[in-house]
């Protein structure tokens, strides 16, 4: 695996780490192929039931790397749009495990698009989040027109799209766009925590429940609950259900199998 991008799998959690950290790991052409081979990859191993995505050094991920769209050698945006980074978001919320953003650093552009698009956002608090698209004269992608509305109402999202404001960690979790911000010092463990809580639970509710979330975003309310129906059904038939609410009667912690 090229050194643009780092993978460690331990013990059933594989994190994925953008390491380009002198270019604030921005992202190439090569580092969006490498990521999306191991997207796949933890789509099709059984023991990865977790996925974690973060940024090596004092950033998350700068968005595009501009440098190559300068390039006259270089993919021009409509590629990067259809063969970059609309594959990895679209990986990202067709995975059917839960997909962690560890927010180490700033996420801007296309880099804090694709962390929203995660399941679970946790930040560090030194991290920021922008929009820094309007500046350049280009709209937002990877999804974000679509996310970031439906995470903070229109007009906050089409406020920070449109002037581009640079907020904190702290901020985006005050107005719903990530999950949970933490101090630096603590940052890590609490990432390893949350990872390990999302790997001991069953594996097919987690699933289930980000393809009913998935089907939310176009679904109107009666189909909606028709799709709870079906997903419900399917959950509420297997051992590990049986298990868990056997466990609860019993007052003793669940040993689930995945079944």
């Amino acid at each position: 695996m090229d050194d643009v991008i780092l993978f460690n799998l331990e013990n059933g959690i594989a994190t994925i780490t953008l390491n380009r950290p002198t270019k604030f790991n921005s992202v190439t052409r090569n580092l969006a192929l490498a990521f999306q081979k191991l997207l796949d990859r933890c789509a099709k191993e059984e023991d990865i039931k977790v996925v974690v995505i973060t940024g090596k050094g004092r950033a998350f991920c700068a968005g595009q790397d501009l440098g190559e769209i300068v390039d006259p050698h270089g993919p021009d945006i409509s590629k990067i749009i259809q063969e970059h980074f609309n594959p990895i978001v679209r990986r990202i919320r067709n995975l059917e495990k839960p997909v962690i953003a560890a927010v180490n650093g700033v996420a801007a552009g296309a880099g804090a698009n694709l962390a929203i698009a995660c399941d679970v956002v946790i930040a560090a608090k030194s991290a920021s989040f922008l929009q820094a698209f309007s500046a350049i004269n280009l709209i937002p992608d990877s999804g974000g027109t679509y996310t970031l509305p439906r995470l903070v109402g229109w007009q906050k999202a089409s406020a920070l799209m449109m002037l581009g404001d640079k907020i904190s960690a702290t901020e985006a979790e005050r107005i719903g766009m990530i999950y949970k911000v933490v101090p630096n010092e603590v940052f890590q463990s609490s990432v390893a925590i949350i990872a390990q809580k999302l790997k001991e639970l069953p594996a097919l509710g987690l699933s289930l429940t980000k393809k009913a979330l998935n089907a939310s975003f176009t679904n109107n309310f009666e189909d909606q609950l028709e799709i709870e129906d079906q997903l419900q059904t399917i959950a509420g038939h297997t051992d590990d259900y049986h298990e868990a609410v056997q466990a609860f009667i019993e007052k003793r912690k669940p040993v689930f199998k995945g079944t």
